[in-house]
C-alpha cells in the first residue's frame, strides 16, 4: 500500500470523492503542510497561526489504481487555479491546493500539474513538496460525508462534486 496527502478546500469535499475510487484503501482528514511542529487541531488550524492545510491521507493499492490516475482525478476534482477556495465557499490559507509525498514522488506529482494545466485556462496554483508530517483530524471530521448525508453542507456543497466526479470516472468507482 502506498500513501499520498492532497488537499483541495475542505477535507470533507475531498474525502467523499477519493472514499469512492476502487483500489483506494483507507481516507483520513488531517492537517499538514504548515510549519509548525504542534500538534493541530480545527481551532488552531482555523486561527492561521499553523500554517496547515486541511487535507487527506490516501492510502492506496497501486496493483489496482496507479497515483498517476489519483492525480488526474485531484486536479478534476477541484478548481486549483484559486489559492484560498477551490471550489468550496470556505476561504484561507488552509484550503488550498496542495499535494504532499515523498521525494521520489515529486516529479510525478510535478508531471500531473503540469498535464492538467491543459484543461484550466488560468495558472494552476496547485503546492508540489515533500511531505513532512502528516496529522490526523478529530474524530469528528472522519468519514463525515458518509455520516452526515443531509447535512446542508454535503447537500449543496460536496453532493455537486461527487456527482461530477462520479460521471467523469464512473469506471473507477468501487
Amino acid at each position: 500500500m502506498n500513501t499520498i496527502v492532497l488537499g483541495s478546500g475542505c477535507f470533507w469535499c475531498i474525502e467523499a470523492v477519493f472514499q469512492r475510487i476502487k483500489g483506494v484503501d483507507r481516507v483520513v482528514s488531517g492537517y499538514a503542510g504548515g510549519g509548525t511542529q504542534s500538534i493541530p487541531d480545527y481551532w488552531k488550524l482555523h486561527s492561521g497561526e499553523e500554517g496547515h492545510a486541511e487535507v487527506i491521507e490516501v492510502t492506496y493499492n497501486e496493483a489496482i489504481v496507479s497515483l498517476e490516475l489519483l492525480l488526474e482525478m485531484f486536479f478534476y476534482a477541484h478548481d486549483p487555479t484559486v489559492t484560498r477556495q477551490p471550489g468550496t465557499g470556505d476561504e484561507g490559507e488552509e484550503y488550498r491546493s496542495i499535494i504532499l509525498c515523498d521525494d521520489s514522488e515529486l516529479p510525478i506529482a510535478q508531471k500531473a500539474k503540469d498535464e492538467a494545466q491543459e484543461l484550466w485556462h488560468n495558472p494552476i496554483l496547485t503546492q508540489v513538496t515533500a511531505i513532512d508530517k502528516f496529522y490526523m483530524a478529530e474524530d469528528n471530521h472522519q468519514n463525515f460525508y458518509n455520516d452526515n448525508p443531509n447535512s446542508g453542507y454535503c447537500r449543496v456543497i460536496i453532493n455537486p462534486k461527487v456527482a461530477k466526479f462520479e460521471q467523469k470516472f464512473s469506471d473507477y468507482l468501487k
